[in-house]
This record gives structure tokens, sequence and C-alpha cells, in this order.
């Protein structure tokens, strides 16, 4: 048995057993500096009570030293991952002395060395199971308790945690740092951040109540920070939660950090959230990008509430914090902040990857069955997040904004600071709405899958509305006409259903819009007269949330091959240019290169190809000039660049200097051209090199990484290969260079030969790398080829791999099947 991959009945029963009353910290960090050094030591000391005289606790590291129990020393039982603890009567106080490990995975304690001016910089991040890496601990969401963190550091450094601090004790070149004590949380949304970070500092007031806000980001990132647009944010945020839950923000101080090779968007630990260096742009950014970021820190703060305050038991009901806030990411920056388009992005583009991963084989309910770490690993996905988001903003539509919030304001009053499943939300929001919510749960929560809706009409123009998987859906119909060249909403009907077919009054129109106004969660087809009326006319469409659905839709029928990739490019070619929501453009540019590498004939594709390399080179130069569609354009044109070198010349230039008026080629997307370059072979390793000195960052090292491996020789694929499987020392993000290098230019004449190697390595790589290192290998290098034999004959052959493993390949095979099947029949 893996004793790393907790299961949900062994910590059940843990839970029930031991009561936490509280857990010291103390980190030693001072040597982090030091490269040589790999670990940092640890002490934990736990006060709980038991009710049997043994269990364990929770720890991956270099070792495990000592372990006393009421000061007694006991013989050190530790597996690699358990510590097994003895003894144990009633109240005991347990204290481990060990040393943990500084990560490069960006799980547990990642330490990044800034090649910018060689300061070193360290972060936390454990969900879903993560501390223990850091810290001694009972790793389940369901144990809270109060932390004290004490940590020595370098002189001169931040030390940050979920609390402020209480006392600092500097001596000869180190500080010590002892905070607060926090309220009773997690041990997966503890936080301790140190180093060198540059801090911008503010406050928000709301009656009696001041916190304290804090930015912080290294010190070589400080001048992209844009404080004053993410603490206007932060404010609106506040504002916005404090009176929406009528519960005030509970954890003191809201410092917000921004940290390298990180993982994820954001984590939630209170008082200390973290986030992705991607939302700092280095010198250019769109309006959505920084909508992007909005939707994120609000969507993070939404958690203080909603996964901090009261948690999931166990990860089953992970929706209970990811589905709600996401919901209240984009509800929230709707309504009280200046990105009022944050539904027509949720629309076009985070239901996509919802409606993606409902229609794998692995697809899951909201409320999932997890049982075990794993598992829980692999549920951070489009269900938890995008699906129940979705079927949220439903439920509101159903119930009303006041009763759902106000069911949201007795969940927290009854049971802030304790852990909750769906049972406990459903009680209070049907006490508030007078309606019962076990039905609307049952057809929406613990089912999988989603409708398809079409308009059928018989020989007379009678309409029935026809949906494949019968659900309940309350949606609205309209019905557009062109007028004067505009494409406008005449009228709009509202419409319940529940069964396969609906005969409806409907009569027809230029464009008929079902799920208008978005209310539902369902994939929608266009009628033949309204994909014409699309064709010639979609960027004539006034309301960029119509304008959203009709994407939406003509994607979704492209992935299912009941449109073709080549027509579909025809109406991105056609209207893209003329989009003038930036969220919906970029994600429009985003799926015409997934429809051209994955959904395009073999035959049609060079010329497909040349098509979309000349289309966004021409959008770029008759785009407004210092716009955000030319910025949008221009890295589209780099993006298209890496599939044709037509315009290979015009890349030069660009990165030459001889740029249009008012675009800002920075860094980052100079790294992107010259990465185009190298993948179509017309820059070399020289080349790169000399971007490198211009550019010699921890961005641009990783950058250059990615440009070396992706030039167009057998065997720099093959290093790169061989780096990949390797090269241990590889952070996250070079790991992904070195993959995304290996990939490029999707040239199988390259790398074909490395299928077979593929699945002989994957089960050991599981076996032998972090989880999330393990996903990034056999996600990353699954082979596209043109069958299925070989995916097919490991899932056969590997029935005992660990079901994580296998959910993952078994999602890749319908990936790969999906494009196959979409190519063959348009071919």
């Amino acid at each position: 048995m893996d004793t790393a991959n907790l299961t949900r009945e062994e910590t059940a029963a843990r839970s029930a057993a031991v009561s936490v009353r509280s857990i010291r910290v103390e980190l030693d960090l001072t040597g982090a500096p030091e490269r040589a050094r790999t670990g940092f030591p640890s002490i934990t000391t736990l006060e709980f009570a038991s009710t049997g005289g043994s269990t364990w606790l929770d720890f991956i590291g270099e070792s495990v030293d000592r372990v006393t129990v009421d000061g007694v020393e006991q013989e050190v039982v530790w597996d690699g991952s358990r510590i097994e603890l003895s003894g144990l009567s009633g109240t005991s106080v347990v204290r481990v002395e060990a040393v943990a490990a500084y990560s490069r995975s960006g799980e547990g304690m990642h330490r990044f060395h800034d090649p910018a001016d060689d300061l070193t910089y360290l972060y936390t991040q454990y969900e879903p199971a993560d501390s223990r890496r850091v810290m001694a601990c009972f790793e389940q969401p369901d144990i809270k308790a109060p932390y004290t963190f004490v940590v020595d550091a370098p002189a001169g450094w931040e030390v940050l945690s979920n609390q402020a601090a209480e006392h600092v004790d500097v001596g000869v070149g180190v500080q010590r740092v002892e905070f607060r004590p926090t309220l009773p949380i997690s041990s997966y949304i503890t936080a301790v951040a140190a180093g060198p970070y540059a801090r911008i500092g503010g406050e928000w007031r709301r009656d009696d109540q001041l916190v304290e806000l804090g930015l912080f980001a290294r010190r070589s990132l400080e001048q992209f920070l844009e404080s004053d647009e993410i603490l206007e944010v932060t404010r609106q945020g506040l504002d916005f939660f404090t009176d929406a839950f009528a519960y005030p923000y509970p954890w003191g101080k809201y410092d917000q950090i921004f940290v390298p090779e990180y993982n994820l968007g954001a984590m939630e630990n209170p008082g200390l959230v973290t986030f992705t260096e991607s939302y700092l742009s280095r010198g250019a950014a769109t309006d959505a990008q920084r909508g992007a970021r909005a939707n994120t820190v609000l969507h993070e703060m939404a958690h203080m509430w909603f996964g901090d305050l009261v948690t999931m038991r166990w990860w089953d009901d992970l929706w209970l914090k990811e589905s709600f806030a996401d919901y209240m990411g984009s509800h929230a920056s709707a309504v009280a902040t200046r990105y009022h388009d944050a539904w027509v992005r949720f629309a076009a583009n985070r239901k996509a990857w919802a409606y993606q991963q409902d229609q794998l084989p692995t697809t899951h309910p909201i409320v999932a069955d997890i049982t075990d770490l794993e598992a829980a690993k692999l549920n951070f996905d489009g269900i938890t997040y995008a699906k129940g988001a979705a079927v949220l903003k439903q439920l509101v539509a159903f119930v009303g904004d006041d009763a759902f919030f106000e069911g949201a304001r007795r969940y927290f009053q009854a049971h802030a600071f304790a852990n909750t499943t769906l049972e406990d939300f459903l009680v209070q929001l049907s006490a508030v709405s007078g309606r019962d919510m076990s039905e609307w749960a049952d057809a929406w929560l613990e089912t999988t899958g989603l409708s398809t809706l079409h308009v059928e009409r018989d020989d007379e123009g009678r309409a029935v509305l026809v949906q494949s998987d019968p659900r309940p859906h309350r949606l609205r119909i309209g019905r557009y006409e062109l007028v004067y060249g505009r494409v406008v909403r005449r009228d709009q009907i509202e419409v319940d259903i529940r069964e396969e077919r609906t005969p409806i009054d409907l009569d027809d129109a230029d464009l008929v819009l079902l799920n208008d106004d978005d209310l539902t969660y369902a994939k929608a087809r266009l009628d033949e007269r309204s994909l014409t009326t699309v064709e010639e006319s979609l960027s004539a469409i006034e309301d960029p949330l119509a304008r959203a659905l009709v994407w939406s839709s003509v994607w979704n029928a492209t992935r299912d091959g009941e449109l073709s990739a080549t027509r579909y490019l025809g109406v991105v070619r056609s209207h893209a240019p003329g989009e003038s929501n930036i969220g919906l453009l970029t994600g429009i540019l985003a799926n015409a290169v997934h429809a051209l590498r994955h959904f395009t004939p073999d035959e049609a594709r060079p010329d497909e190809e040349r098509h979309w390399v000349e289309r966004t080179w021409e959008a770029l130069q008759t785009s407004e000039a210092g716009s955000d569609a030319q910025l949008s354009w221009a890295r589209a044109f780099a993006t298209a660049s890496s599939l044709s070198d037509q315009r290979r010349e015009d890349v030069r230039a660009l990165l030459d200097g001889d740029v249009p008026q008012g675009l800002t080629v920075d860094p980052d997307l100079r790294w992107q051209l010259l990465t185009a370059l190298a993948t179509t072979g017309h820059a070399d390793a020289e080349d790169i090199a000399a971007e490198l000195e211009r550019d010699d960052t921890g961005s641009g090292r990783t950058a250059a990484r990615r440009a070396l491996a992706s030039r167009p020789v057998a065997r720099v694929r093959a290093d790169a290969w061989d780096a990949a499987w390797n090269d241990t020392a590889l952070s996250n993000d070079h790991l992904d260079a070195e993959i995304a290098g290996f990939r490029a230019g999707g040239r199988r004449d390259l790398i074909s030969e490395f299928d077979a190697e593929y699945f002989a390595r994957i089960l050991d790589a599981w076996r032998t790398r972090s989880i999330e290192l393990a996903q990034r290998l056999v996600v990353g290098l699954f082979p596209a080829s043109e069958t299925l034999d070989a995916v097919d004959a490991w899932i056969a052959e590997n029935e005992a791999a660990p079901a994580a493993l296998r959910r993952i390949v078994v999602e890749q095979r319908d990936h790969l099947a999906r494009d196959l099947r979409v190519r063959a029949t348009h071919s």
C-alpha cells in the first residue's frame, strides 16, 4: 500500500478519534540562500486529545530525527510518509523534530533563486496535501486547529504567514519571527513565505474594522506590480463580500503575494493569498488580462468564507468551496468592479472548460466520490470549478439573489470554523427559499454529463425543443433579426423543460439563440438559417453575451464534428478581427489554433495554416495602434508563425524593432516570436543565447530552454525527451519548457519514435515522481499518434495501475479519439 495516498475511510476514523487543541511549527530557513543545502529543520509540537492509544502524523521530507510524547522519547517509526505514534492517553503533547526538503516542483516549500539579482525566495503551496512536506501534521481538511508559526530567516527578509507577526527578534544576520496564533484552520491552508520580497501596503476600513493590506512580489518584478489596480479590486471585494455575507472578514490582515514557478492560478491561504507571477505582465497587458486577474483576486477572497471559514469535511465536497468561489469571482467582478463583462468571459471561456471535461469518460458529479488524495488532486477540474459555478448561476436564477445570499449567511453563522457536507448547505437554502432543494441537487449536483439543445420543426413549421440527456432547465430563447447591418434581439421567450422533446411556440428568425442570457448549463446548437446568419454577420451582433454564446455554440459544434474545422476557421477569419470584447477574442484565437492542430484534416492543414498566418498578420497591421486588439493579434501572429514560416522575415523584423505604431514588444512577446523562428528552423542557439543575454531573468531562462528544445532537429528533440524524463533537478517550469519544446510545431516526424517508450515509462514515473510532476509528464508527452492501438494496449495491460494514472491516460485517449474522429468526419 502507498501510505502517502491517504484514503477517505482512514482519515475519517482518525478525525473521529483525534481532537487538536493547538499546533506550533518552528521552521529554520536561515540556510535557504545556500544552493547546496537541500533541506531545513522543522519542529512541530501538537497538543491533542485521542480516544485511542495510537495514531499517526503525516510527514514527507529528508528525515525524522526525534519524536517525543509528553516529554518521553519514542522510537522513530517513519515509513517516508507516516510517523506512527503510540502510548497516547487522553491529552498528549507530541513533538516531532525533522528535516523537510526544499522543493523545485511547487509542492511544499518551494525555493527559487532569482537569476536577475541572485536573491532567494521561498513560499509554500499545499493543496490538497503537501503541508506534510513542511511540517508534521494531520493532513486532512476536517482536523482544524489554531497554528502558531515561528520562522528563523536571514535578516532583512520579509517573513510572512497567515497571521501578523507577534514578536520579531533580530540577531546577527538572522531574525526569528513568531506569528500570532491563527483561528482554527485546516493544514492545507496554512502558509509561509520568506525572502527579500518588495512590499506595497494599504488598508481597508469598514466601521470599526481595519484590515491591513499588503502586496508582495520579487524585487525584480516590483515595477510590474500594478498595485493601485490590485488594491482597488481588493477593497471593492472586501466591501462586496462583507455586505453580501454579513460576516466580517475574520482573518486579520490581507496579504497577497505573487510567487515564481507556481503550479496554480492562486491559493486562498487566509491572510496570505498566493498568486502566480503570470498575473504580472512584463511590459504589455490587455484589459482582459487585468479582468482575469481581478476575477482571481475575488475568487480567492470568496474562499475566505467558502472554504476557509467553513471547510468541506472531505474532498468529496470540494465543490462547496471551488464552485462557490468560481461563481463569486464572476459575480463580484460584474457588480463590484469595472469588469462588468465577467459573465461574458465566463460564458465563452470558462464554460468551455466544463463542457470539455463533462464529455470525457472520466466525468464525475459535481459532488464527487473521492476515495483518496490522488483522486482529490485530479478533481480540481472543469467540473468542480466551472460546471459547479454554472449550475450555481442557474440556481440563483431559480431561487433569486436574496434567498441565495441569505442561505449563505445562515450557512456561515451555523458552521463557522467547522466542516460541512452538501446537506448542510441545502438545509439552509431550503429554509430561506421555501423550496425542497433535494430534487435540484439530484438533477444537477449528483449526476454527470450535459444536455445538447436544438430545435426541430415539422412540415408545418411547428417547433419542438429537443434535448439529449434530459434534465430540468429554465432557459430563455432569443430571436434576433438583421436590421441595417446590425443583428439585434427582436424578442425573447422563457421556457421550462424537463423531457426529451418539448413543443414550443417559436417563430423563425435570422438567428435563434437557445439559452439566451446563458441561464442554464447546456450546449446549444444553431439551426441552418442561424448558422448562415452567423457566418455572414456574427461580428454585427450587438450584445457581447449573445456573441459569446454564438462563439461557444460554433466551437462546441466543431469539437463534436458537426461543423467542419475549415468552416469554423472561416468564421473566425471573417469575424474575429471585428470582435471588440478582448476577453472573447483571446479565447477565439486560442480555439482557432486548437482547431488547426487537432481538428483540421491532414490534407487541408497546410493551406489552413497559411491562411491563418496571413489573417493574423493582416489583423495586426489594421488594428488600432496601442489597442488591446493589436497586442492580442501580435501574440496570435507569433503563435501562428510556429506553424508556418511564410512570414518569417516579418517575424524577424518585429524582433529587430520594425513594429506597427503603438505595439509594445515586451520580453515575453519577443520570446514568442523567437521561439516561432526556432521552431521553423530560422533561429539557432546563437540567436537564443543573444536573447537570453538581453533577458537573463527567471522567465527568460525558462523561455530560452523552451526555444532551444523547439529547434526542428532530431537530436535536439531527443535531448528534450531525455531531460524531461531523467533530469530530476528540473523545476516545474523548466520541465514544462522541455515538454513544450519537444512537441513544438506538431512535428511528429521528429518525435514519433518515442511513442512506445512513453508507455513503457509512465508507470515508473508515477511511482517515483511527485504527483504534480508525474502528471505533467503523462499529459504533456502523450503521443498524438494516428491510431489508438498503443494507448488501448496500455490500458488493457495495466488494469492494476494507480486509479489516478489510469484516469489521466483514459482522458488523453479520449482527446486523441476525438481528434481522429473529427478529422476523419470531414476528410
